[in-house]
């Protein structure tokens, strides 16, 4: 597959080198293509990754994954350009600046106004609930770390829980786009845990069965 990965942070740069690495074609969507850390991630990633503006990326991808900061990601879904009819994975939270809680929730979610705001696009929230140690590699001794994802379209998710696949996870379908609503404030779970109840980071949560 071909996927514009709008980002390349800790988040965006796990999982696109992931996918680069897994045989996808990855064309990560950045401001300054030149920068050091992008050369940096680059030779990480291999011979599948580049990297161009945010435009030409999700040009690039018929998937666009948007990993950026909550208040950046309006501004990106626009520099975009028109996302009619691709799948866009939204795999950002609307954290605080300091992270002590979320600046959406129970009316909508970030993952509904990345719908809005993408117009046309096959919009699945997902890679929004754990750390990005945890996208690089989500295997434990216990089995593997649960990535819940939603949205409204049956075939964009089924895609989507094969990239989530793709890197190791176990994908769960928590249903549509409304369910960002639980999976953002998921994350905070995982925030809290980590940041302040001395789990660290090599941590995750997974669903189990009996």
């Amino acid at each position: 597959m071909k996927i514009a990965m709008i980002g390349a942070g800790n988040v965006g740069g796990a999982l696109g080198k992931g996918w680069a690495k897994k045989g996808h074609g990855v064309m990560f969507g950045v401001r300054d293509s030149s920068d050091s850390k992008i050369k940096a991630l680059l030779k990480d990633a291999g011979s599948n990754a580049s990297a161009g503006s945010v435009k030409d990326a999700a040009r690039f991808g018929e998937i666009v994954a948007f990993a950026t900061p909550w208040g950046a990601t309006h501004d990106a879904i626009q520099e975009s350009g028109d996302l009619g009819g691709k799948i866009v994975l939204d795999c950002t939270n609307p954290l605080k600046p300091d992270l002590s809680g979320l600046a959406l929730g129970f009316n909508t979610s970030a993952g509904e106004q990345a719908a809005g705001w993408a117009k046309g696009a096959r919009v699945v929230k997902i890679f929004n609930s754990t750390g990005f140690h945890n996208m690089e590699n989500p295997a434990y001794p216990d089995g593997r770390v649960t990535m819940f994802y939603c949205g409204n379209d049956a075939s964009a998710k089924k895609t989507a829980a094969q990239l989530a696949t793709d890197l190791g996870f176990e994908a769960i379908d928590a249903g549509d786009i409304t369910i960002s609503r639980l999976l953002e404030p998921y994350s905070m779970l995982w925030i809290q845990l980590a940041r302040h109840q001395g789990q660290g980071l090599n941590f995750g949560l997974r669903v189990m069965r009996r």
